[in-house]
């Protein structure tokens, strides 16, 4: 058995899910009406719907209690570019999903009129009473918000405890992690199941809805990349901010892009901060904190797909919704760090915001899956090649500021 699993993970993820793909639209056209071969979306919707809580909770509270007290100027200014540029690309993604609004293809997604929140009085009120719901049912009945504020209350809290407690919840994170892993390389299984139900149900023509939906996830991380970061970097920099901007691409993005891990490829991006001569004791600290806190791609993915359910359902979304959403999405995604589609596993979080059942927000995940061959790894590709981005530009600021010459 291990044999077997070992030369199935051996073959590429992206390859195993355009395979499963592809066979589920064969299957789709070839024998339509199998119910035994719908049941593995169904099967994989509902592992990701049971793990996802535990994930949250234990991902987010680890990753307080064991975070390194860091100092300096330099680190701050990491910090402020790292948090800022994740939520405007949540806003980004907010505006852009209202000017180009996409519907997707959901299963029995209707809501009751009454259900879906009047304004931003009720989507806040429901927030609050959602943080400070009971812990426990919080897990159970994936309250996300409540998930997210208890993993922070008591990961702060953790803080002060004894090394072996903060090593047991890290062991107990990566156990999760790893469970989430297994079901991630099933992921193939799951889009065939999903993927064959879509096409059976509503033609190959779902494809085109697909499409338009990756068309505007991509649209906005590229935007990010190459329009609202320049800004950040001139800032720093004072100077044209497209040399640093290709370097990072080539240099980083690409690597991200293929390998889809931002911890994987922290080694590549330290190696970069170490040939442009950046300091080591500022980029050993800044460069993995990003790969925590920069998350550019998956605020992008968390608000582009929620929105995209919120226009598939009917329900209106006014600015002051919006941008709690974009705050909310901002916040959430720096939870999504070192897991692969941790991004999507925290969309219904986000889609709580608008009392969305839990039923209905997991197949959006999956319809993540379905579109995460290219999805995942342009948000990797961003996220990644942006820790290296603004690292290497708070450094060059200082370095400006000091009157030092700066070179690429």
């Amino acid at each position: 058995m291990k044999k077997i699993w070992e030369k199935w993970t051996y073959i590429s993820l992206v390859q195993r899910i355009i395979i499963g793909l592809s066979i589920g639209v064969i299957l789709a056209m070839v024998v339509p009406g199998v119910s035994g071969i719908g049941i593995l979306g169904d099967v994989f919707v509902s592992a990701l719907k049971g793990i996802a809580p535990l994930l949250v909770f234990f991902l987010v509270m680890s990753s307080l209690c064991n975070a390194r007290q860091s100092h300096g100027g330099v680190i701050r200014t990491v910090i402020i570019l790292y948090m800022f540029s994740t939520v405007l690309a949540a806003v980004i993604a907010v505006f852009a999903s209202m000017i180009f609004p996409v519907e997707m293809v959901l299963v029995d997604a209707s809501m009751d009129a009454a259900s879906a929140p009047s304004g931003i009085v009720e989507v806040l009120g429901t927030l609050l009473m959602n943080v400070v719901a009971n812990p426990v049912s919080s897990l159970v009945e994936a309250n996300y918000v409540g998930v997210l504020a208890w993993a922070v209350v008591l990961g702060v809290a953790f803080r002060g405890a004894g090394e072996a407690t903060k090593k047991a919840l890290g062991d107990i994170s990566e156990a999760i992690s790893s469970v989430v892993v297994v079901i991630i390389n099933l992921a193939p299984f799951g889009v065939l199941g999903l993927v064959y139900t879509s096409v059976t149900t509503s033609g190959i023509n779902t494809f085109t809805v697909y499409g338009k939906l990756l068309v505007l996830l991509v649209g906005c991380m590229l935007f990010i990349y190459f329009v609202t970061n320049p800004i950040l970097v001139y800032w720093c920099i004072r100077k044209n901010p497209y040399p640093l901007i290709f370097k990072c691409l080539k240099q980083s993005a690409i690597t991200a892009f293929f390998t889809r891990s931002s911890a994987a490829n922290i080694p590549v991006n330290m190696r970069i901060c170490e040939e442009m001569g950046l300091d080591k004791d500022t980029y050993s600290v800044s460069i993995p904190l990003g790969a925590t806190i920069n998350m550019d791609g998956a605020a992008i993915t968390i608000t582009v797909m929620t929105m995209a359910t919120v226009h598939t359902l009917g329900i209106g979304v006014d600015i002051p919704t919006a941008i709690v959403l974009s705050l909310l999405a901002a916040l959430s995604a720096c939870g999504a760090s070192g897991v692969a589609g941790g991004s999507l596993l925290l969309i219904p979080m986000a889609c709580s915001l608008f009392g969305i059942p839990d039923a209905v927000s997991m197949q959006v995940v999956a319809v993540g899956f379905i579109i995460g061959v290219v999805q995942d790894s342009v948000e990797t590709a961003l996220n990644s090649s942006s820790d290296l981005l603004l690292s290497a530009s708070a450094e060059f600021r200082r370095w400006r500021l000091e009157g030092k010459d700066i070179k690429f």
